[in-house]
């Protein structure tokens, strides 16, 4: 499968951040990783148009994990394009269609009350951002560390920590791996994603443990970008950090 690097530039409290999902194109199949925010759709499809691609030739779309950033533009894409599939982990998918509470709203809610006074209310407002997600049902999901017959050379990795049922893509042919929030870049190196909220961040790290394993040369980090060369090293790096 060909890997689209998308470039999603937004501003934000008067801060500019880009995200980057990614497009898989092959197999009969263009599918999006991961949606930005809600209100994304015309910023994806700005993104996508540069590769010569619009939301309207989508035909299903990855949530990595359910975290707002990730997931809350779903709902918006998904009532423009009923078609398009939707594909989750076995974990995250019951967060993503609504059956559970989001477990970033949770912990959200169980740390505000720790909080300093004059951090609560910007948490309170986080809290409502948090809320306003709108559930999507899933159409299909993923077994642990799948490789899904439908799409040769790609492997569905487990990478929990950041959130429990955070998943990765590995495309073995190009040795590409798609990291979503198992690491991010900070600085040129790898990072574990905000890891004063990942939620289990001894599985965060053994997560990229696992990483270490695949055979990888180059990363598409959703905060970040693409990072290529030495990247077994770079991994190990940061394992080393946390030592």
């Amino acid at each position: 499968m060909d890997v689209l690097v998308l470039d999603v530039t937004f501003t934000h409290n008067d801060y500019e951040d880009t995200l980057h999902p990614v497009i898989l194109r092959g197999y009969g199949e263009t599918l999006l990783v991961d949606c930005g925010y809600a209100g994304f759709g015309p910023l994806i499809e700005e993104a996508a148009s540069k590769h010569g691609l619009s939301l309207a030739d989508l035909t299903g779309i990855i949530i990595s994990h359910h975290d707002i950033d990730h997931v809350g533009g779903l709902h918006e894409i998904k009532e423009q394009f009923p078609a398009v599939n939707v594909y989750a982990s076995e974990i995250d998918a019951p967060y993503i269609t609504g059956k559970l509470k989001s477990a970033r709203l949770r912990q959200a809610e169980e740390m505000f009350p720790s909080l300093p006074e004059e951090h609560k209310a910007g948490a309170l407002s986080f809290l409502e951002l948090l809320k306003t997600v709108q559930p999507v049902a899933v159409d299909s999901t993923f077994a642990t560390d799948e490789k899904p017959a439908y799409w040769p050379g790609v492997q569905i990795i487990n990478t929990p920590g950041h959130m429990p049922g955070h998943i990765s893509i590995y495309l073995k042919d190009s040795r590409t791996l798609v990291a979503c929030d198992a690491v991010v870049v900070e600085n040129g190196a790898f990072e574990i994603a905000n890891p004063q909220f990942t939620l289990d961040l001894e599985q965060a790290l053994a997560s990229v443990k696992k990483l270490q394993t695949l055979d990888i040369t180059r990363v598409v980090c959703y905060h970040g970008g693409v990072v290529e060369g030495d990247v077994p090293q770079k991994l190990g790096e940061l394992v080393a950090r946390y030592r």
